[in-house]
């Protein structure tokens, strides 16, 4: 809700309650008539309160000692598991903001690492280190060993050689 919509649902809010004196009831930290929301307190000093509290839990997903969202979850956890469509969709949207590539196109490149066919955990990496370069040749997917090895000088040429000897041979076999 923005600051808009959330001042005009107050003001929907107090003219309600000025037409119906019965749900009016004095809130027992600022003293204001207001609609009763929770343990005696108007909807904004039970926020307040909510918020100053320790409200941290661990997950029971992550195990992290993080805010408490809902169902004993964090945020991260509860979005996950409970609307996976936004998260899949937050994936896609870093992946074209950050490689500026189809979503379908980086899975099928980070499908399994060129190098071992590790298919766990693949990373993509640009062969000629211009991440503003994102022609399709450009890409490789690489696990985080190999990708790791890659960036570090005494590794590079191994490595270079070995992706080398696999895409080639993976590229005319696509043709």
């Amino acid at each position: 809700m923005n600051k808009e919509q959330r001042r005009a649902y107050r003001i929907k809010r107090e003219k309600k309650a000025r037409q119906d004196i019965h749900n009016y009831k004095m809130c027992k930290i600022c003293g204001k008539p207001d609609f009763h929301h929770a343990k005696g307190l108007c909807y904004s000093c039970y926020k307040k309160q909510w918020r100053k509290t320790n409200n941290k839990v661990t997950c029971k997903e992550c195990g992290k000692l993080k805010l408490h969202h809902a169902n004993g979850l964090c945020n991260n956890c509860y979005q996950r598991l409970y609307h996976p469509e936004m998260f899949e969709l937050a994936k896609i949207i870093k992946v074209r903001k950050a490689h500026n590539i189809p979503y379908d196109l980086y899975k099928k490149i980070t499908k399994r690492c060129v190098i071992c066919g590790f298919d766990k955990i693949v990373d993509l990496h640009h062969l000629d280190s211009n991440h503003k370069n994102n022609s399709i040749e450009n890409f490789v997917g690489l696990c985080p060993n190999h990708h790791k090895m890659i960036h570090t000088l005494k590794f590079k040429e191994l490595i270079l050689e070995l992706i080398k000897k696999k895409v080639k041979p993976m590229k005319h076999e696509q043709k």
